[in-house]
């Protein structure tokens, strides 16, 4: 029995009916206060017009019509028996009963599990996983059934729509699963994905999705594939494996300065969005984290792209857009392992000004006009999010993630953004969650050789660091910074670089944790200089982003 499936939510005004007819897909909305009987004569009435255009058109071909037929019978049962006209269809349609059109039968599905989203990326390359976008009401994702059709062979037209049971229709069946990986022999395939949403048992109608384009050979050895080797198992559940890293965000790979001065030996079409996140999913993927801190995430990244593709490796994810961009912070985490339990973003700037917190430093800052303003005419944000340990509930972990001001000169800058975001950590520890180990992941465009490292490795920077006076004698100031923590570790170490462009190399990224709290139990080893020169610098072909990700099993100490 065909399914007729109806939506209908209490509060909402209306109900949605969908069943085909004819061939022809029916989608009717009508008022949950409305009585049962309008709906039936409606849906008789459509018929007879259809009848009656049918009439019209012998009649212009000079063919004889035929005599009007009977109006169609139409009416809902339930348990066998005729559902009364005056019911109103909030009442009316319920889960089980059958709707007659005639002699055609329709099993009624209220509020079936149902894909309101469904999408496959445009790009797929062999070797890297293909992940689609999708939502699902009154259905759980996980329960949902995915099967994968590839083209037979050449010359069948991926718009071909025929029964794909088997190998029919051009279609032959490939894989199962939420997320399927292309082999070399489905290069210049189209792939199929036919997807049913489920809810336990319940199912609700199939949807079938065919790619855009066509399987693409992917660009060979990428400079995480070895990095791979040591991330196939997952961290035990003592411990957490934690990802940072700068993916560069679209915005700023297609600017004209970044294909012509930024990044001139990188081929165009390494650049593009849809290329470059095939890669950034594989190794993301690729390395079984637990927490994932990434810095200039684009908004439609995160929300057509990362999110679903994560999604399906077990990752929930966050997103803070950072002020007047169109690009911001994202932290994912296992949902097998970590519950989210708050968030505390801030802006920095609006934080030093607002927050009685920060009352004191603003005060020293003030002194010197010019630094104060150009901190505040800065949006740096500051992603914060506290998580439990779902394997022992007690444990939690406070996550920072953040992407500094980027300027060489601005050292000054950032030794007082890094004040602002400890103290609001220290701040936000306390009050959410005392004793709370701290995990501060980010790009914070400093050098092991600069202030802000001090300030956190060492608690303190004194006032006649080089960095107060390095924006020239406008800017100069001498502040004495202290951290409310006590000096931080850098899991990582300081790499040579975490950042490889043309014109530059350095280490600006860490993963900062508190060594009385936590432990370092695993460093992922960067790829070989050999490797990430292999196309001069850094994004290339084989490379996704100008920044190195940062990889590393910590343990909570007992």
């Amino acid at each position: 029995m065909e399914p007729a499936v109806v939506r209908c939510l209490p509060g909402e005004p209306k109900l949605t009916i969908s069943f085909c007819l004819d061939g022809s897909q029916k989608h009717m909305l009508r008022d949950q206060g409305e009585e049962l009987g309008k709906v039936l004569t409606r849906i008789s009435n459509s018929i007879a017009k259809g009848h009656g255009k049918a009439k019209k058109s012998k009649k212009n071909r000079g063919q004889q019509p035929s005599e009007a037929p009977e109006p169609t019978v139409v009416r809902l049962c339930y348990n066998g028996d005729a559902v009364p006209e005056d019911v109103l269809n909030s009442d009316a349609w319920q889960d089980g009963s059958v709707l007659e059109i005639g002699d055609a039968k329709y099993s009624v599905q209220r509020n079936a599990p149902t894909f309101t989203t469904a999408e496959l990326p445009v790009s797929l390359l062999a070797g890297f996983p293909v992940c689609p976008k999708l939502e699902v009401e009154f259905g759980n994702l996980e329960d949902c059934e995915f099967t994968w059709y590839k083209e037979k062979g050449p010359g069948t037209s991926p718009e071909a729509d025929g029964d794909i049971q088997g190998q029919e229709g051009g279609w032959t069946e490939a894989g199962s699963g939420r997320v399927y990986v292309p082999s070399n022999q489905d290069i210049d395939s189209s792939l199929k994905l036919r997807c049913t949403p489920k809810d336990g048992k319940r199912c609700g109608p199939a949807k079938e999705l065919v790619s855009m384009g066509t399987v693409e050979a992917g660009p060979g050895t990428c400079t995480f594939d070895n990095r791979h080797m040591y991330t196939l198992k997952a961290p035990d559940k003592q411990a957490v494996r934690v990802v940072s890293y700068n993916i560069l965000a679209d915005v700023y790979a297609q600017t004209e300065l970044s294909k012509t001065v930024l990044y001139p030996y990188c081929a165009p079409y390494a650049l593009e969005l849809d290329y470059r996140q095939n890669l950034i999913k594989k190794e993301l993927a690729g390395y079984n984290a637990d927490i994932i801190c990434l810095q200039e995430v684009d908004k439609g990244v995160f929300a057509d792209s990362l999110g679903p593709a994560l999604d399906a490796f077990g990752l929930d994810g966050v997103f803070r857009i950072k002020e007047k961009q169109h690009e911001g912070l994202t932290t994912f985490y296992r949902r097998s392992k970590l519950r989210l339990l708050s968030r505390h973003d801030v802006v920095l700037s609006e934080a030093l000004t607002s927050d009685p917190v920060h009352a004191e430093l603003l005060h020293r800052v003030s002194a010197y006009a010019t630094l104060k303003d150009k901190i505040l005419q800065r949006s740096t944000t500051l992603q914060v999010t506290v998580f439990e340990d779902l394997n022992e509930p007690p444990k939690k972990i406070c996550v920072a993630n953040t992407h500094l001001y980027w300027h060489p000169k601005a050292g000054n800058i950032r030794l007082v953004q890094m004040e602002v975001a400890l103290l609001h950590l220290s701040h936000v520890i306390a009050e959410v969650a005392p004793g709370t180990p701290l995990l501060f992941c980010g790009d914070f465009n400093s050098t092991p050789n600069s202030g802000l490292f001090q300030l956190v490795t060492q608690a303190v920077v004194p006032e006649l660091h080089p960095d107060w006076s390095g924006a020239g004698p406008e800017e100069a100031c001498s502040l004495e910074l202290s951290s409310p923590f006590p000096p931080l570790l850098s899991a990582c170490g300081q790499p040579a670089y975490t950042n490889y462009v043309g014109g530059f190399h350095g280490c600006l990224d860490y993963v900062f944790i508190e060594p009385d709290k936590m432990e370092v139990e695993q460093v992922i080893p960067l790829p070989s200089h050999q490797e990430v020169t292999t196309y001069q610098a850094l994004p290339s072909v084989a490379h996704p982003s100008d920044h190195i990700a940062l990889v590393c099993d910590l343990r909570w100490r007992p």
